[in-house]
């Protein structure tokens, strides 16, 4: 007598830092992952390189409503999280309609597919908590208003409201999982984080003296990317679907991620940190804090990795690359 096949996720953006966190907790729970990218390469699929023979990678365009149809259809997932995004907020003010397109548009066909192709499978939709804009009230739960005020915020918050609509519309199990900021030694060398943690690590192997960075103050409620993803599949696990809030429920500032990622290396970043205001923001949300008590309540959750921890995380495997030859 043989056992029951394995339950089928699908995962959306598996190259990028969340996708690649969600692969490893499915494959370690037993699925059969289905992960989509644009291009593969060997470049994008780096983060991936141990599971790559455990798993099953399709390209697809997510802006191509016919192409989403047809891989829902064929792959026939049981659970689906999609993370894949145009993720920057500041590239979002450069190129608004590409970055609406990729995320809501995205969303839309791919609420469509599983409505007409899967109904009864489950779907996790990454959220973000620039939906929330500038909150009058911190910290921001479940029934804050959704009010953006960046172009990546109006891209999420209308994703976030499809995924509702489909779900009320259609009977579907579509829940949103509003994202506060998670990182990891993964997250792309496009953003702040890893910008410190990898500009430390290089100036400290003598590689540099400065490293030029925005808004030494704005905050950010920032978590460790592995432990969001465990959030994300207890999500799907629920008797029906619940929009919820992920986050630490403390703010820090780019400085004292400066400060902690420089003194792991045995520098003091006032010698080599320089703000340079054209990097600002036009309009930055200073007070996006977490009120995560009802992933406390539903999920059980709560972060494991703390601030302090997640920052010599990512310091220690950029010195790693660094001392490897892999980030000069």
């Amino acid at each position: 007598m043989t056992g029951a096949a394995p339950r089928t996720a699908l995962i959306t953006g598996i190259t990028g830092q969340d996708g690649s966190y969600l692969a490893e907790l499915l494959l370690g729970r037993g699925y059969r992952v289905v992960g989509t990218t644009r291009h593969r390469t060997p470049a994008s699929t780096q983060r991936l390189a141990p599971l790559l023979d455990r798993l099953t990678l399709e390209e697809l365009d997510l802006g191509d409503a016919t192409a989403v149809r047809t891989l829902v259809g064929r792959i026939a997932p049981d659970e689906v999280y999609h993370v894949a995004a145009a993720s920057r907020v500041d590239d979002s003010w450069r190129h608004p309609m590409e970055s609406l397109v990729a995320n809501a548009g995205s969303t839309a066909n791919l609420l469509d597919a599983l409505a007409r192709e899967r109904p009864g499978a489950r779907l996790l939709v990454a959220s973000s908590c620039e939906i929330f804009g500038r909150p009058v009230s911190t910290p921001q739960s479940e029934r804050t208003p959704v009010a953006p005020v960046s172009p990546y915020g109006v891209s999420k918050a209308a994703a976030y409201w499809l995924t509702a609509t489909f779900r009320e519309s259609h009977g579907l199990f579509a829940a949103s999982a509003i994202l506060y900021n998670h990182e990891s030694p993964r997250r792309s060398e496009d953003f702040v984080t890893r910008k410190i943690s990898l500009g430390a690590a290089r100036i400290a192997a003598g590689l540099g003296q400065q490293l030029v960075l925005g808004d030494l103050e704005a905050r950010r409620d920032w978590g460790y990317a592995g432990d969001y993803a465990e959030a994300m599949w207890r999500m799907l696990q629920l008797d029906r679907p619940r929009d919820v809030v992920l986050g630490t429920g403390v703010s820090h500032s780019v400085r004292e991620f400066c400060e902690l990622a420089f003194s792991h290396v045995g520098l003091d970043y006032r010698d080599h940190v320089v703000p340079d205001r054209t990097l600002f923001r036009p309009v930055d949300p200073t007070s996006l804090v977490a009120d995560a008590r009802l992933a406390r309540e539903l999920l059980g959750w709560e972060p494991d990795v703390a601030f302090h921890a997640l920052v010599e995380m990512m310091i220690s495997a950029d010195q790693t690359r660094v001392q490897r030859g892999d980030a000069v």
